[in-house]
């Protein structure tokens, strides 16, 4: 492992290459969760769910598919693994124990999660990476080859979970076949139902919001969100500790990277969604194994945007654009949950009321528009300020001290 980069850097200094990454991470989660702010959830996985799927609506549905889903949310994850191996050798520098004020940090991220899960959004993922970070944590000390065996293993249980659902639908009784059918293609009255919630008060979304979490954290975590995640992350310290993330790998080797990540990926991807149009989506094969293309493929997506995004770092090009994006970066924390604050008041019952009521034409103008917002506001902000109002919160949380500004 390369241990002089971490050494080097004190608490007040930030890796710009790891900074530009997770800003281009958290401005492409929302091209996928503006879908959840502003639709019914089944309308996330099922594009025949909700929703006109004709013109440039299916366009832009299958635009966002390739580019977008599950990709900077598996970017973001080994950036979050990466991230531990970063905290940890900043405090290893400076001669503290690591293991305390990780887990300090990140129970304040675990009951972050769960505010903004239960009482913003329900589709949060801070809870879910709280969770793994307590095991990542633990595998900090290995290296790189150890650490991408141990993500293969990981990232291959949902595919076997995937495989038996897929396969033994046949067995299933009738109970499970149907529920399985409603969270895929809800009825009429469901999608009313849930509607209703959402464009109303505060307190009646809070029921569906709540459940909607628990299902999330609970089974799908279980299922899926878990060993996904926990991998992606141990990618991240293998990626971390072999200087792909912090740029000291050759032009060569990124150009090589991007090229097989995007046409790898990407080829996988547009099979599976010839196949899942092919059949309509039909829940029996789209809900399983039609899903694990996308699966698969974001995997070199991601790995994909992380050649062009250090391409794009090593150049002497670019550079008032990587200045906003590893602006919005460094206010990563603050920027998610300001998207949910931004989207909910957009679509729930509180604010503007247009939940199901925007097409996906519209919500990707919207999300064009609050990517302009972040662009804006992100250097704006670290002008004058040292840290993102969430970043200095969690900060002072974990260390027990107030920052100065």
């Amino acid at each position: 492992m390369k241990t002089t980069n971490i050494q080097s850097t004190n608490p007040g200094q930030r890796l710009v290459s790891i900074d530009i990454l997770r800003g281009v991470a958290v401005l492409g989660i929302l091209i996928m969760n503006i879908q959840s702010f502003s639709m019914v959830s089944a309308a996330y996985s099922n594009p025949m769910a909700y929703g006109d799927m004709t013109g440039l609506n299916k366009w832009i549905f299958i635009f966002s598919h390739i580019i977008a889903d599950t990709k900077f949310m598996s970017l973001f994850s080994i950036l979050f693994g990466a991230s531990i191996l970063l905290f940890a050798g900043r405090l290893q520098a400076t001669g503290l124990i690591p293991s305390k004020i990780f887990y300090r940090r990140n129970s304040w991220l675990l009951l972050f999660g769960l505010i903004h899960g239960f009482l913003i959004w329900h589709g949060d993922i801070l809870l879910s990476y709280a969770l793994c970070g307590y095991l990542v944590f633990l595998f900090r000390n290995n290296d790189a080859r150890k650490l991408i065996r141990f993500s293969a293993v990981f990232f291959t249980i949902p595919i076997l979970f995937t495989l038996f659902s897929g396969l033994t639908i046949s067995l299933w009784d009738t109970s499970a076949y149907t529920q399985s059918m409603e969270s895929w293609l809800p009825a009429a009255e469901s999608v009313k139902s849930e509607t209703a919630a959402f464009t109303g008060t505060w307190f009646e979304q809070f029921s569906i919001r709540a459940y909607y979490q628990m299902v999330i954290q609970i089974y799908i975590f279980f299922m899926h969100t878990l060993w996904r995640a926990f991998s992606m992350m141990l990618l991240g310290m293998a990626l971390f500790k072999s200087g792909v993330l912090t740029g000291e790998k050759s032009r060569v080797f990124y150009v090589k990277l991007s090229s097989f990540g995007l046409l790898a990926g990407f080829g996988i991807i547009i099979i599976g969604l010839f196949q899942n149009f092919k059949v309509n989506w039909l829940m029996d094969n789209s809900m399983y194994i039609g899903s694990l293309y996308n699966y698969i493929g974001s995997v070199f997506v991601a790995m994909g945007y992380i050649g062009v995004i250090m391409l794009c770092f090593k150049s002497k090009r670019f550079k008032r654009l990587k200045l906003v994006l590893s602006a919005v970066g460094k206010m990563a924390f603050t920027n998610y949950i300001m998207m949910s604050v931004i989207c909910t008041f957009i679509f729930y019952g509180f604010g503007l009321s247009l939940f199901g009521e925007i097409e996906r034409t519209g919500q990707i103008l919207i999300t064009i528009g609050i990517w302009i917002l972040i662009l804006i506001w992100s250097p704006l902000w670290l002008k004058y300020f040292k840290y993102g109002p969430l970043e200095k919160l969690w900060r002072n949380l974990t260390y027990w001290r107030k920052e100065r500004a």
